[in-house]
């Protein structure tokens, strides 16, 4: 069954919820939130990866969610560290998290990978082109989904050669990232071409409140033109359980989200529609 990934950003300027939960205890009560909505793995991020966010340095990014991580771990969480740089990783796996959720699928920093082959954990390795404030910039392509997949494949044939084991690698498609307008479903209706270079056989999907969506769902302006604009952020999350349920039929390893709850009622639906079909069979 899909797992749900909570988002939990410890930073004052993620494009959906900045601020809200920047102070350690604020992001702690967070993440046990989380958790009892549902969330079955709880990302913690320290550096906004949202577009035109400008990068901040390593050792704020660490001040940042170390004191959370030990938390949410000491409460029994499994927890994943979403950083691209590979002190961070070391710390975090230190602190107790599990997992290494690498946006730029160990491209952003050249130790990445073996320190991540050292520490023995599960790495989620994105599709990744740029820094956000460039990405928008390299978000051309001929043929979305083979590049894209090609080039997933050779980031995990740079993986391995580094030690990192096969099993361990999961695959993100970076919807968003160097993404825009119909590549990104593009990109979501043909997954099934990304986890065939996958090696464990595990995708994670992080859809949630993202731009594409917004310009799917227009809403007119009403103390404006009138005219469709896209929706903004605040309320992108129906359509991002939308996304998660197509990603569960499909059996996506994860959905990354921010809200915990509708994705889990999202994932048990399929459940249980699978376990009827499969019972008439």
């Amino acid at each position: 069954m899909t797992l749900v990934m909570g988002i939990l950003n410890v930073t004052p300027d993620s494009f959906s919820d900045g601020g809200r939960w920047h102070a350690a205890d604020a992001a702690v009560a967070k993440g046990l939130e989380l958790a009892r909505e549902g969330a079955d793995i709880v990302d913690v991020g320290g550096e906004s990866t949202r577009p035109g966010a400008e990068r901040v340095e390593p050792g704020e990014e660490v001040s940042r969610v170390l004191p959370v991580i030990e938390a949410l771990a000491g409460e029994g969480l499994t927890v994943s560290i979403d950083t691209m740089r590979a002190r961070t990783a070391r710390a975090a796996v230190d602190a107790g998290a599990r997992i290494v959720n690498d946006v730029s699928g160990g491209l952003a920093d050249a130790d990445m990978a073996r320190i991540v082959a050292e520490l023995e954990c599960d790495y989620v390795a994105m599709h990744w082109r740029a820094h956000s404030t460039r990405m928008d910039a390299q978000a051309h392509y001929g043929d979305v989904v083979s590049e894209v997949r090609d080039e997933l494949a050779a980031r995990v044939d740079a993986l391995v050669a580094a030690g990192i084991e096969p099993a361990r690698i999961v695959l993100d498609p970076g919807l968003g990232f160097s993404k825009v307008g119909t590549s990104n479903w593009e990109l979501l209706a043909h997954l099934e071409q990304l986890r065939a270079v996958a090696p464990s056989g595990r995708i994670l999907v992080g859809a949630s409140r993202k731009r594409f969506l917004g310009a799917t769902i227009t809403r007119d302006d009403r103390e404006g033109d009138g005219q469709a604009k896209p929706a903004p952020a605040r309320i992108r999350d129906h359509a991002t359980t939308a996304v998660t349920t197509m990603c569960a039929q499909q059996g996506v390893w994860a959905v990354r989200v921010h809200d915990a709850s509708a994705a889990r009622d999202a994932v048990q639906v399929v459940s249980a529609w699978q376990n009827a079909r499969e019972g008439q069979r």
